[in-house]
C-alpha cells in the first residue's frame, strides 16, 4: 500500500493570546485552547486532497498522521483522523524536544512505513525553527522542495512550486522527497461531527523515542522568557515639517 506521511505539532491556538509566567520559566499553557499547528494543518489537508484526487487508487493510499509529543496530542490526532488521516502515531515524549531529534524520530517511521512522499508545515508558530523538514530530508538522503504553495505529482516524480523572494520557483524532484508547506497552498477544512464520532475509532499507535532506537540529546537550552517590549503610543502630526522636528527630538536624524 503506497503511504504519505504527515507531520503535525500541538500548539497555543493561534487566536489565544501568549502569556509568559510570572517566574519567566515558559508560557501559560493550563486552561489554554490548543491546536494542531497551522502550517501543518495545511500539510494534512494537501494529503487528504491527493488522496481524493486519486478516483479509484485512493483505496490503495494510506495517509498516517505522527506527533512527537505528551498524552495531551492524543487531542490533536484525532482532530488529524478526523479530517481525513487513516492512521495517526503517537512518539510520546513529556520533556522538550529539539528538531534534530523529531526528525531522526521520523526518519524511523520512514522506515517503518515506507512512504512514496512525507509532508510537513514549513515552521510551528511556538518556535518558528523551520528546520524539522529539512534536517529529515538530508537525514533520509532524499529531494525536499520547501514553502510550498502548489504541488503535483506525476510518474515517481512530483512538480513543486515555492515561494522566494523574488517571486515563484518551481522545481521537479524524484519521489520519494520531503515537501514543507506555506500559507497559500490551500485552506483545511473544517472537521464536521460525524467525522470526528469516525475518528474515534480509526487506529492510534504510541511508541517511544527507546522503541525507535533515538537517544534524544539537549543542545539547546532555554534560560529565560521574556514577553516583547510594550510599544509606545504613536503621536499623530499636522505635516512633514513638524514630522521631521518630532524625529529631531528623538534623535533619530
Amino acid at each position: 500500500m503506497k503511504r504519505i506521511l504527515v507531520g503535525i505539532k500541538r500548539v497555543v491556538d493561534y487566536d489565544v493570546r501568549i502569556r509568559v509566567k510570572p517566574d519567566g520559566s515558559g508560557v501559560v499553557t493550563d486552561g489554554v485552547k490548543m491546536s494542531i499547528n497551522p502550517f501543518d494543518e495545511i500539510a494534512l489537508e494537501e494529503a487528504i486532497r491527493i488522496k481524493e484526487r486519486g478516483g479509484a487508487e485512493a483505496k490503495e493510499l494510506e495517509i498516517v498522521v505522527a506527533t512527537v509529543g505528551t498524552q495531551d496530542a492524543q487531542q490533536q490526532l484525532r482532530t488529524a483522523l478526523a479530517m481525513g488521516a487513516d492512521r495517526a502515531v503517537l512518539v510520546e515524549n513529556a520533556a522538550p524536544v529539539e528538531a534534530l531529534d523529531v526528525a531522526k524520530a521520523f526518519l524511523k517511521l520512514i522506515e517503518k512505513e515506507q512512504p512514496f512522499l512525507v509532508i510537513l508545515g514549513k515552521q510551528a508558530i511556538d518556535d518558528d525553527n523551520n528546520q524539522t523538514g529539512q534536517m529529515l530530508a538530508a537525514l533520509w538522503n532524499r529531494p525536499q522542495a520547501t514553502f510550498a504553495s502548489r504541488v503535483e505529482l506525476g510518474d515517481g516524480k512530483a512538480s513543486v512550486t515555492r515561494e522566494v523572494d523574488a517571486g515563484l520557483e518551481t522545481l521537479e524532484i524524484d519521489l520519494p522527497a520531503v515537501v514543507t508547506t506555506d500559507l497559500r497552498l490551500n485552506e483545511p477544512r473544517y472537521v464536521k461531527l460525524p467525522d470526528i464520532m469516525k475518528a474515534k475509532k480509526k487506529p492510534l499507535d504510541t511508541l517511544t523515542f527507546a522503541a525507535l532506537a533515538v537517544e534524544p540529546r539537549q543542545q539547546l537550552k532555554l534560560v529565560r522568557f521574556e514577553p516583547p517590549p510594550q510599544r509606545q503610543k504613536g503621536v499623530r502630526v499636522k505635516d512633514a515639517a513638524e514630522l521631521v522636528e518630532a524625529l529631531r527630538k528623538k534623535g533619530l536624524l
